[in-house]
């Protein structure tokens, strides 16, 4: 081959300057290997398909795995406020469910306890407001001494507060304001309890069964509003200092057709996992996305915002050559072997820096048959 038999004698005739100027055999080198020569048929031939830089503003700093979690605020364990037995379920799992509809009935003996007490506090409020009422006009008349008054007045507070105490007892108890009020009017006990919804969402649990009996505060149902999902995703402890606050997180290897999602890391955790010496991370997904749900896991790709210009291309373009990177980029008579830095990858491509201007025009197909004409194992030109 002509251009390799060259190269052995330039090399050849360079050996004794090489010695006493190393520098310059450098730079001669750099000169003749550094470029692939070839004619416009010459390159129809090879197959080459030219392409253009993607400049990029976010760069891939690692792969982690992630799961999808329901923040706390937005997640509601739903309990039994008294013991009884479970008539009937009204929600399954799945279901989505408004403030305030009614999950769950319990046939509840408690309950008829605390109505009654709640009657009798009302009764004793009653006469108590009477006597104050009495005692108020007589001592405005001066019948009776201010003590005397001060005292039924102090008393009926005492009855006010123990109606109040017994009402909100009741209301804990999942008695409404309209059940309460008729109660009170129709001094009619009713054992039935129903366990209302706190929240308005997606029902994730149910943990209660019809016809059972359960203890106070038995979970029955797990409820939480989706409009808001994390994800916690686990970071080696060794990458953890190369990952901010506002950084974007997207999923790996999405599938074209398939909902995109995007997130950003919200917080950082400030110890390490003793299992498996991670930091968990949390981002905050953008938007409401039906294709993720609680509980699922799935791989991610933290992205950076990079200081520097950096280009995505697809990862046909590159030639690795001595574990170094290489772009061929077009001239007037062939290419240039420009060194790059791969400073990530996303599936085909690879985000890409170097001394790129991002106007170049470069190999993205054919870049196999360049280097083997650029290291002299193709055939002669």
């Amino acid at each position: 081959m002509i251009k390799r038999q060259t190269m052995v004698l330039l090399s050849a005739c360079l050996a004794p300057f090489a010695m006493l100027h190393p520098d310059l055999s450098l730079a001669v080198a750099a000169n003749t290997e550094m470029r692939v020569t070839i004619s416009a048929d010459r390159f129809n031939n090879l197959g080459v398909t030219l392409g253009k830089l993607e400049p990029v503003a976010q760069i891939p700093m690692l792969t982690a795995p992630a799961k999808v979690v329901v923040p706390p605020a937005h997640e509601y364990l739903v309990s039994a406020s008294q013991s009884g037995l479970i008539t009937q379920l009204n929600a399954s799992i799945g279901d989505l469910v408004r403030k305030g509809d009614v999950l769950a009935e319990l046939n509840s003996p408690d309950l008829l306890s605390m109505q009654r007490l709640y009657l009798k506090a009302e009764n004793e409020l009653q006469l108590g407001s009477l006597s104050n009422q009495r005692d108020k006009k007589l001592f405005e008349e001066g019948v009776i001494a201010e003590r005397r008054w001060q005292e039924t007045h102090s008393q009926y507070n005492a009855f006010a507060s123990e109606a109040n105490e017994h009402r909100q007892l009741l209301e804990i108890a999942g008695m409404s304001a309209a059940e309460i009020n008729r109660l009170k009017s129709t001094h009619r006990l009713n054992s039935k309890l129903q366990v209302r919804s706190p929240i308005s969402g997606s029902v994730l649990e149910r943990m209660g069964v019809a016809g059972s009996r359960v203890d106070m505060l038995a979970p029955l149902y797990r409820i939480a509003d989706l409009s808001e999902l994390w994800l916690e995703i686990n970071i080696p402890q060794e990458r953890a200092a190369q990952i901010k606050i506002g950084d974007k997180v997207v999923p790996e290897n999405t599938d074209p057709f398939a909902e995109k999602i995007s997130a950003k890391i919200s917080q950082l955790s400030q110890n390490v996992n003793l299992e498996n010496q991670t930091v968990l991370a949390r981002a905050i997904i953008d938007g409401k996305h039906p294709s993720i749900r609680p509980g699922q896991r799935i791989n991610i790709q933290i992205m950076q915002a990079t200081a520097t210009p950096a280009f995505k291309v697809p990862n046909a373009a590159i030639a690795q050559n001595e574990g170094k990177s290489y772009l061929f980029i077009r001239t007037p008579d062939g290419f240039r072997v420009t060194p790059i830095a791969i400073i990530g990858k996303q599936n085909e491509e690879s985000v890409i820096g170097g001394e790129l201007s991002g106007d170049e025009d470069i190999a993205v197909k054919g870049a196999v048959a360049l280097k083997a004409n650029w290291l002299g194992l193709g055939s002669g030109e």
